[in-house]
This record gives C-alpha cells, structure tokens and sequence, in this order.
C-alpha cells in the first residue's frame, strides 16, 4: 500500500521542474572493498539452533547515485550492488561453513528541505534481489542451503557535510529494513534431490515481519585528498528468517575503505559551458 502512494504521487509530479536541468545531473559513485566478522546459523544444515559458526567476511560493494525528474529534482535513485563471501567454522572447530552472496538494490529518497546548515534528509523506499548460498563441510547428505530473496524496503538517509579546520568532510547514515517480500527456502530435512523429481510445491514463501527481519545499518564518511576522495565505511548486516521449519541467520559488520567520485555525460559546447557546474546527489 505505502508502495502504491508513493509511486502514484511520483507519477503525478513527473516533469514539474525549475530550470533545474540546465544544470547538469552528475552520476554520484564509490567502489569500497572490506573484511569483517561473520556470524551463520541454518538449522538446515545443523539441527541444533544452538550451534553457531562464526568467522570472516570480505565484500564489495559498489553505490551511484543520481538526482532524477520527480517532485522537482527532489527525488534521488540510488542503485547499490553487494558480493560477500564468508568463511567461518564452529565452536569446537570441528566443522567448517562458507557463505556467498550478491544483492542488486535500487531505491528512490525523496529529500526535505534541510533543517540545518550542511545537513540533508531523505526518506523513501527500495526493492532488493538477492541470492546465495551456505555450505556445510560437515555434512555428506544435505551439504548447502540455498538462498533467495526479494524484499520492499523502507530506507532513510541523512547527510552531513562539515568542515575540521579547513578540510571539507561529509558523512552518511543510511538504514534499511524489508516489509514485505517473498524468499525461497526447502522445508527442513527435505534434500534439494528432490526438486529434480519434480516435488517443487511450497518453495515460495511470503516474508514479512511475521518470520523475517533484515536490517542494514550503512556509515560513510569521505575524505578528499588531493583531487581524489577516499571513502571510509562501516556497514551492519542483520538477516534472519523462521520459514518451513527453518531458522537461518546471517550476521555481519564490515569495515570499508575505497574511492568516491562524480562524473557528468556530457560534452563540446556544453561541457564548456557547464564546466565545474552539476548538481550532486550526495553533495
């Protein structure tokens, strides 16, 4: 339902502006890699919900950003692209789980007028797709579990930009959290040899607060140095599910480092023109 307003008073403001276009829509994009800690559960793969594996995870993620025609340029799209793969083992070190996964996001935030000087709110809604896998070493009849998701999320972000002494910084807090989505998940004790044989029913599952919560918790804070700007992160991953007898959970925090930039598609007479004029959807 929030997803039906909102996408119907996008339409409705679509091509109301001010001039705004005269001025350029810079491209906003960062590539960070990063390592942290991992934590899984999947009692599909170990039926005691009392076993964790915990251990080490390194991702890439990959962010643009763009103001877009709605609501008079004050509606931004933000596309994000995530690939982790983890490595973590049990308590007694007897056994050894890996992770994979990749997620697409592309979100719309609408941006109020700023409370404060340096300050930006924005507040909107994304859909997420994502899939992967957990692998168990341990076992020889059910060795992995696999993962599929797709989610309506709710998301706010606030912007700030500053100064320490005369050096320019700006710093991000971005929060995300699914309301409704559908996942895909076996039931427990089912071997996925059975989906070969054409026993495919019950796969799909509805997912809402009910028997999922995920949360992303984003930090960034840039730095320029020179003509380049180094891009300092921190993301908090929460992801558990309680579907089909199966209780899974994926846990991360991730430190980040890597390069942020803005890039404008334009050129000849109004790349001369517009020289060092665009409007940013982060700055």
């Amino acid at each position: 339902m929030f997803i039906s307003i909102w996408l119907v008073g996008c339409v409705q403001l679509w091509g109301q502006s001010t001039g705004a276009e005269e001025i350029p829509l810079s491209t906003h994009e960062s590539t960070q890699i990063g390592i942290g800690g991992y934590n899984l559960r999947d009692t599909y793969l170990s039926p005691s919900t009392n076993i964790n594996y915990t251990g080490w995870v390194a991702r890439v993620l990959n962010e643009r950003m763009k103001m877009v025609r709605l609501a008079d340029y004050r509606v931004s799209r933000q596309q994000l692209i995530n690939v982790e793969f983890g490595s973590t083992r049990n308590g007694a070190g007897t056994a050894r789980e890996y992770a994979g996964f990749i997620d697409y996001s592309l979100g719309y935030h609408y941006r109020f007028t700023p409370p404060l000087p340096g300050l930006k709110l924005l507040a909107g809604a994304s859909a997420r797709i994502s899939g992967g896998f957990i692998y168990n070493t341990r076992n020889s009849n059910n060795p992995a579990s696999g993962k599929a998701d797709l989610d309506l999320n709710l998301s706010a972000m606030a912007i700030y930009q500053f100064k320490i002494k005369q050096l320019p910084l700006t710093l991000r807090y971005q929060a995300e959290i699914p309301f409704a989505g559908m996942l895909f998940s076996v039931h427990k004790g089912e071997p996925y040899y059975y989906l070969t044989q054409g026993n495919r029913s019950g796969l799909v599952h509805f997912s809402s607060f009910h028997n999922k919560f995920a949360m992303r918790n984003y930090f960034t804070l840039d730095i320029p140095v020179s003509r380049v700007t180094i891009r300092l992160g921190y993301l908090n991953s929460m992801y558990r599910t309680d579907v089909a007898g199966i209780q899974t959970h994926v846990l991360s925090n991730s430190f980040l480092i890597g390069f942020a930039k803005e890039f404008v598609a334009f050129s000849g007479k109004r790349l001369k023109s517009n020289a060092h004029r665009y409007r940013s959807a982060f700055y």
